[in-house]
Formats: structure tokens, C-alpha cells, sequence
């Protein structure tokens, strides 16, 4: 009897969760720069790593073409999306099963202009325990409906000092085309662990001074050449090569993040349901001084986290 009701209890406190977190899935938008970073090697490699903890895993591929992660899967980049927009087909109807444990749907954003947050929500309501969203910026380095939804957004980068000011530069965009206030960050390629916590540090200070937004430590990944080789297999390191150190960097990375406080969802700024993505004219009106500092501080933090490379 004592046994039936501590069941019952654990079923309504999951379906209050699931009510509180909107169908319960976790949504992480990803994004970083520049080209070559690994944010869709990130995707696919967690998505797998999410899967190997038990993990109801959908993956959203936002993008087109060879570097997306349904052609790294080898899987179609177009298709079903405006069927399930539309309600026509039900999502578990369209999204493709991956042989790395979790499941994806390709998402391009051309194929979603039309649509407003609430047909997205089709996308994030699914049964999904956790959505990974392989974000597509606009041309002002805005995310789409879609992936402004999410309840975290990671950025992935390295430590290099071009690859900081991208990262420095994608989350400036996003703060103020969304007001996202937090912002969690993934340093790829790692040679040495203590340039990665260097980078970190530095670059959460000039985010922190110049932005007022907080960074937290995702995790790194090591450099490991395995990496680019499943990726010519149309694998995952994860899936492939389980035993590499780039693997078990996932895999930690995976098991955090589990763990990570659930934020709410944050809403559309502007009325007509897009973000604007426009830098205010107050920042752009301080220019010489301020982007100096800015500059400056990254430069210092580029020297500074490399400087035992």
C-alpha cells in the first residue's frame, strides 16, 4: 500500500513538472562562431551522450547544406516541418530515429518565416525529455522563433583570440535582440584544461562588465582528432569512438547538464512576434570609448588565456 502511494506521489509531482515546464523538455538553443567551431559537432555528440544517460533525446537542425547535422547523419535537410506547423502530421510522425540514440527533424529556418511562436511550440511539446536546437542566426545574429523559446542558450567556443571575440560578439547580439541575461558556454578544442578555465574566466568578466550578463562553465572538450574522423564516417566521437577523451568530455558535459536549474522560456520582445535584433543607439552612440574597452579586454584575454599554448 505504502508502495502505491509513494508511486502515485512520484506521478503527480512529474506531471506537475511537466505542467510547470511547459510538456517537460528541456530546450538548448546552441550557437557560436565562427565557422568550424563545432557548434553542430556539439549538437549530435551531446544528443548522443544525453542518449547514453537514458535521455529521450530530439535534436532540431536548424540549418542547410553539407555542414548541417542531418547531412552529417546523412540524413534529409527538408521536408516535413510545415506539415507539422500546419497540424496536418503529428511530430513523432516526421522525426527521424538516429542510430546514436536520439532523434532529429530538419528544421531549416527558411522553411518556418511564416510561422509564429505558438505553431513552434508543435516542435517543444513533443515527448521529448531534452531538445537540443541547432541554432541558425539572421543576419543580425538573431535566433529564430523557434530557438528564442529555449529555456538555455550555450555557446560554443575555443580558445583562440578570434574565436573569443565571435563568441563575445554572438552573445551581444542575442542579449539585445532577446534580453537573455545568462548565457552558458562550451570551450571546444582544448589542449590544456587550465587555458580553458583561463578563457572562461576572461571572457565571463568582459561579458559581465561590458554586457551585464552572466556566463556559466558548460565544460570543455578536448582537441582529439577522433572528433573529425567520425564526422567523415557520418558518425558521432561519442557513438564511434566511446573510449577517446573527447567522448568522455560529452559524456560529463551530458550528465551537468542534467542537473542544470530549469529557466523559464523567455518571452518575444517585440509586438509584431520577431526579435529585434538592432544594437541600441545608446551602445552605438558611446562607440570609440566603449568599443575600445571592449577591444582591449578581449585582447588582454586572448593574450593572457593562450599565453601557455
Amino acid at each position: 500500500m505504502r508502495c502505491t502511494l509513494d508511486k502515485f506521489v512520484l506521478d503527480q509531482a512529474e506531471g506537475l513538472r511537466r505542467l510547470l515546464t511547459r510538456a517537460g523538455s528541456r530546450v538548448v538553443a546552441v550557437a557560436g562562431g565562427p565557422a568550424g567551431i563545432g557548434c553542430t559537432s556539439a549538437v549530435v555528440n551531446l544528443g548522443a551522450a544525453l542518449s547514453v544517460h537514458g535521455k529521450d533525446v530530439l535534436v532540431i537542425d536548424e540549418h542547410r547544406g553539407a555542414g548541417s547535422a542531418s547531412r552529417m547523419l546523412g540524413l534529409s535537410d527538408a521536408g516535413a516541418l510545415a506539415a507539422v506547423m500546419s497540424g496536418r502530421r503529428a511530430l513523432a510522425d516526421v522525426v527521424e530515429r538516429t542510430p546514436f540514440g536520439f532523434s532529429q527533424i530538419a528544421a531549416p529556418r527558411d522553411e518556418r518565416i511564416s510561422h509564429d511562436a505558438a505553431q513552434c511550440r508543435a516542435l517543444l511539446d513533443g515527448p521529448a525529455d531534452i531538445v537540443l536546437i541547432d541554432a541558425q542566426l539572421d543576419r543580425h545574429g538573431a535566433l529564430s522563433t523557434l530557438a528564442a523559446q529555449a529555456h538555455d542558450f550555450l555557446i560554443v567556443t575555443r580558445v583562440a583570440a578570434s574565436a573569443i571575440t565571435e563568441a563575445y560578439a554572438c552573445m551581444k547580439r542575442l542579449h539585445y535582440a532577446h534580453a537573455i541575461g545568462q548565457f552558458r558556454v562550451l570551450i571546444n578544442h582544448v589542449q590544456n584544461p587550465a587555458d580553458a578555465a583561463v578563457a572562461f574566466d576572461n571572457l565571463s568578466g568582459v561579458a559581465s562588465r561590458y554586457l551585464a550578463v552572466s556566463l556559466v562553465q558548460a565544460g570543455y572538450v578536448s582537441e582529439d582528432a577522433r572528433v573529425a574522423r567520425a564526422k567523415e564516417l557520418s558518425r558521432c566521437a561519442v557513438e564511434a569512438f566511446p573510449a577517446t577523451a573527447a567522448a568522455r568530455d560529452y559524456r560529463a558535459i551530458a550528465a551537468e547538464l542534467l542537473h542544470w536549474p530549469m529557466r523559464p522560456a523567455p518571452y518575444m520582445r517585440a509586438a509584431n512576434g520577431q526579435p529585434d535584433a538592432r544594437i541600441p543607439v545608446g551602445d552605438s552612440e558611446q562607440g570609440g570609448r566603449e568599443a575600445a574597452h571592449r577591444v582591449a579586454a578581449l585582447h588582454d584575454f586572448a593574450m593572457t588565456s593562450t599565453a601557455s599554448m
